[in-house]
């Protein structure tokens, strides 16, 4: 991840970067050591002003194109973990400017209560996006 994520950023492109455990991960309660590891061994070779120009997506990997999602309450507590992860590398206020999304099979039915928790910055749209009235309602309960 750290070569693409530099040469992205090399040619002026601002990464999306995505994290997140697959079922079984989440099951052994290995989820933080996952996103802990890809974060830190994909982004903290950068300088905080480098990072400062990346978007993270927390997307689990069990919740893609499978109609399941996480609880609003276990989006929070990831999200919320990854910025103390930054806050701990970059300080606050880098913590604090960094958009982490929500990419789990964000949908209308839940896209409000995911939305409202206050580490998570907005939704990275899939299969969603594909119906327009979909789309539309999850961009209004932003």
């Amino acid at each position: 991840m750290a070569r693409k994520v530099d040469q992205l950023l090399k040619n002026d492109i601002r990464p999306i970067v995505c994290c997140g455990e697959v079922l079984e991960e989440r099951k052994a309660n290995k989820h933080f050591d996952v996103v802990k590891r890809q974060i830190t061994d994909g982004l903290f070779h950068l300088t905080a002003e480098d990072f400062s120009k990346l978007v993270i997506a927390y997307e689990p990997v069990w919740a893609i194109g499978t109609g399941e999602t996480a609880t609003p309450e276990q989006a929070q507590e990831i999200h919320a973990f990854i910025r103390g992860l930054i806050a701990d590398k970059y300080g606050k206020e880098v913590a604090e400017n960094t958009s982490i999304l929500y990419g789990g099979s964000c949908k209308p039915g839940n896209a409000k209560e995911l939305f409202a928790n206050p580490d998570v910055d907005g939704g990275l749209i899939g299969g969603a996006a594909l119906q327009a009235d979909d789309f539309m309602n999850i961009a209004l309960a932003f």
